[in-house]
């Protein structure tokens, strides 16, 4: 079934959120700023941003990179909307039409749990709860990944049915406040799948959508160093923080150069033929989390405390881009990549 059964199954409903630890004035008033921006981005841009392995991976890059400098948490449900546009046409599903906003939501930590049964004709029904759903306000609709009997699949719904519910103050976080990130509960969601059996992660899109988050990382980089540069220029040479504005370019420039090689090889092997998606990614997100990591440093130690005390859009990108970059699981992702590298012979080592 394609996800037309998705919008015949949208009721007129609005969202209610779930009990919980009611959230703050000033986050619910952030997270409607952002969403807001989400709207028009989603109505007037998300159409110019090209799909992965189209010959344009670049331009997409760029489109997640920029955003991501001027403000990470619109670039996170930005990113998501791409990233459901391209795993929709990866599969074969319909395409979102006009004004929707989609999210893709495929967290599974430990302690949580959704479940999908087939229900009456074609949907599914969704049961559980889901962490970590980057705009649950704001999505009209998303993708969720679902433990079913014969393993976990790929279901796109509307969220505007009974049975959805954000929960209140699952997102405590002051970091990517404005991403709107709680806990969802579902209770008989109706749900369309979309694709097989582990197919989400099984095709060569998945490692392509892990790169354009590092895209969105390097962006917010990127803003946090913009700062610097601004202080640079207004202030009489000095050699200390010379030296700290040097560093961060070389870093930023190399970060660019990773992400230009990978994009080029993503349109020279869109489906991966070569084997090579899975550890390019893997390299490109460890390369851009440790940039991140190295510019926070040297734009810290460069300016000190005051940009982070009287500069609220600069402390509003670091506070970001610390929580955004721990999408990367640091040394565990390290460890994956060492793995893959050493994979006995016939396996994806290198």
């Amino acid at each position: 079934m394609s996800t037309e059964g998705v919008r015949v199954a949208t009721a007129t409903t609005h969202q209610q959120s779930a009990p919980g630890i009611p959230e703050t004035p000033d986050a619910v008033a952030l997270r409607t700023a952002v969403a807001e921006r989400f709207a028009s981005w989603a109505r007037d841009s998300a159409a110019d941003v090209p799909l992965p392995g189209s010959g344009r991976t670049w331009e997409r890059f760029q489109a997640l990179h920029q955003l991501g400098r001027e403000d990470l948490a619109l670039a996170r449900l930005a990113e998501g909307h791409a990233d459901a546009v391209a795993i929709l046409a990866e599969l074969g599903a319909t395409a979102p039409a006009p004004g929707e906003r989609w999210g893709v939501w495929a967290a599974q930590p430990p302690g949580t749990t959704l479940t999908a049964r087939p229900g009456q004709d074609g949907l599914w029904s969704l049961d559980g709860v889901k962490p970590y759903c980057s705009g649950a306000h704001s999505c009209t609709h998303a993708l969720v990944t679902a433990d079913t009997e014969e393993g976990r699949r790929l279901f796109a719904l509307a969220t505007a049915v009974p049975g959805y519910a954000p929960v209140s103050g699952t997102w405590q976080a002051i970091g990517m406040a404005g991403s709107d990130t709680p806990d969802v509960r579902f209770t008989g969601v109706p749900a369309v799948p979309v694709g097989g059996v582990d197919a989400y992660v099984r095709r060569p899109g998945f490692a392509h959508g892990g790169i354009g988050v590092a895209a969105c990382w390097l962006g917010g980089a990127r803003g946090v160093a913009d700062t610097l540069f601004a202080s640079a220029v207004r202030r009489a040479p000095d050699q200390l923080a010379a030296a700290h504005l040097g560093a961060v370019d070389v870093a930023l420039h190399g970060a660019e150069c990773v992400l230009r090689v990978a994009a080029a090889e993503i349109d020279a092997d869109p489906q991966d033929r070569g084997g090579d998606a899975a550890l390019r990614a893997m390299r490109a997100r460890a390369a851009v989390e440790r940039v991140s990591a190295l510019v926070l440093d040297h734009v810290g130690r460069a300016l000190g405390a005051g940009p982070l005390c009287h500069d609220a859009r600069h402390a509003r990108r670091v506070a970001d881009l610390t929580v955004y970059v721990r999408q990367h699981h640091a040394d565990r992702d390290l460890a994956a990549l060492g793995t893959t590298l050493v994979a006995p012979p016939g396996g994806t080592g290198r």
